[in-house]
């Protein structure tokens, strides 16, 4: 039998990178599966791939209008959530001493406050059993030069899931953070900075990779799948780390 055979996933930031393929993965098996991401043509190209028993809404996890509206959504074509991966981020990049306002604000909240605002809204309509799973980073481990306000964000995500898994296991829900090493996502092209630097940056990072390489989306969506079934039943409050070995410790 599929592993996510009749589930309910909803999924934030499901139109490219690891949610894309995350969603892909849940569909293969078996998951009727709900995507949210702001922009209407890879909402489009996304439901196209997946396929039926997919559905899409338009919405900003920054908005506590839009996460109303995707539960509401959910709950009246499916019924109630069986995993949710609250996976929506940005990655903006600077040092902490040109770090603006704007910027800190910006990452904080999308990554911070829009997941805590994605679980929270999440919360009444989850099934008892229910896996949620929220994306960290490789970044809360490491002092990666410039990446202060994201490395805070996905720290504090940490904090959150710990919590969570706590106040939500009366209800057998399992709350467990999936945290990405180098992935060859979009986010890493949109980071604004000059082709050669992040060609250096990128080989600087590959260099410290004990399998040489960046991991594929595919890979990490791999590992949403562990997450978000009975395979990691004994599994919460815990940080799953795939990397390829890059932070051993």
């Amino acid at each position: 039998m599929k592993k996510l055979t009749d589930k309910v996933a909803v999924i934030t930031g499901g139109t490219s990178g690891i949610g894309l393929a995350a969603a892909q993965l849940f569909r293969e098996e078996g998951a009727r599966v709900v995507i949210m991401a702001r922009a209407e043509d890879g909402l489009r190209q996304a439901l196209s791939t997946l396929g039926n028993d997919a559905h899409a809404v338009r919405g900003d996890v920054t908005k506590p209008g839009d996460l109303t509206r995707l539960f509401a959504e959910t709950q009246a074509r499916y019924g109630q959530v069986d995993v949710l991966f609250a996976n929506a981020a940005i990655v903006k990049l600077a040092p902490i001493a040109d770090c603006t306002d704007s910027l800190f604000d910006e990452v904080m909240a999308t990554n911070l406050k829009g997941t805590f605002a994605t679980l929270r809204a999440a919360i009444p309509q989850l099934a008892t059993g229910a896996s949620v799973i929220v994306t960290t980073s490789w970044l809360n481990r490491i002092g990666f030069a410039g990446s202060s306000a994201v490395a805070m964000s996905k720290a504090a995500l940490r904090s959150l899931v710990r919590v969570a898994a706590t106040e939500l296991a009366p209800r057998q829900i399992r709350v467990n953070a999936l945290c990405p090493g180098a992935i060859e996502t979009p986010l890493w092209s949109k980071l604004g900075l000059p082709t050669e630097t992040l060609e250096a940056a990128g080989a600087g990072i590959t260099a410290q990779i004990p399998l040489a390489r960046w991991g594929k989306p595919r890979e990490i969506a791999q590992a949403a799948l562990f997450l978000a079934c009975q395979d990691s039943a004994y599994m919460n409050g815990a940080e799953l780390q795939i990397d390829g070995g890059m932070r051993q410790a």
